[in-house]
């Protein structure tokens, strides 16, 4: 099995460390991690050290630093626009899109959005969500999680992009048939569980419409279900 993964950033220097803080207790207190046994400690920026526990105390591990390594961004580099969702159907939606390979979500209010952002709070829990994910599938790079986004802030951001997709059910092309670039950025966009309106859909006309399948999915799912055809084709799973 692959040794678990943990997170501290900055990662310290030299090769002898200490995990401490929510993380060493996690380590030592609820995983149950011994003397011995081997884990992984990434900054969630692309570097992991791979390591030998040392010592073992109630909250915190000593580690013994065997190699580190660097894993470069990506390229091309996907962004997901997820459309907010109701209860924790949002969170659902980062946690598989972050297992499976994403490397931007930007959360959208988009005009059919049930849910409503009033604080931070709700972005802290996409965050932690990312990061949590992120750990469990051992990924070196935690996807970045953008402020809230409006309809005339994809805009812009489609411009930008050197291809922009809009998951549509009517949309004529099939997600499969589509062109990837070989570098620079892919954008994706996943709307709310009640449609995108065509008000959006004429602000997003940058962006080519796409379908998956017959199956209509929930917002939740429909990213990510998108997000591994992309990574079949873009040779992330090879």
């Amino acid at each position: 099995m692959t040794p678990p993964l943990f997170l501290c950033d900055p990662l310290p220097p030299g090769d002898l460390v200490v995990l401490d803080g929510p993380e060493g207790h996690h380590a030592a207190r609820v995983r149950r991690i011994a003397v011995g046994e081997s884990v992984q400690l990434g900054d969630g920026r692309g570097t992991v050290l791979q390591c030998v526990v040392r010592a073992a105390a109630a909250d915190t591990l000593t580690l013994e630093v065997r190699s580190r390594r660097f894993d470069p961004e990506p390229d091309p580099r996907v962004v997901v626009v997820q459309a907010l969702a109701k209860g924790e159907r949002s969170e659902l939606a980062v946690e598989l899109l972050t297992e499976l390979g994403t490397d931007e979500i930007v959360p959208w209010h988009a005009a059919r959005s049930v849910a409503r952002w009033r604080d931070d709070q709700p972005l802290r829990r996409w965050r932690r969500a990312a990061a949590e994910a992120a750990k469990q599938s051992r990924r070196p790079r935690v996807p970045v999680i953008t402020e809230l986004a409006s309809t005339p802030d994809l805009g812009r951001r489609i411009a930008a992009a050197d291809l922009a997709l809009v998951l549509h059910h009517a949309g004529e092309t099939r997600l499969g048939d589509v062109a990837l670039p070989a570098t620079g950025q892919l954008l994706l966009v996943v709307g709310p569980e009640g449609g995108i309106t065509d008000e959006e859909l004429g602000a997003l006309a940058g962006a080519t419409r796409v379908r998956l399948g017959a199956p209509v999915l929930r917002t939740s799912t429909a990213g990510a279900a998108a997000l591994a055809a992309l990574s079949e084709r873009l040779g992330r799973w090879t």
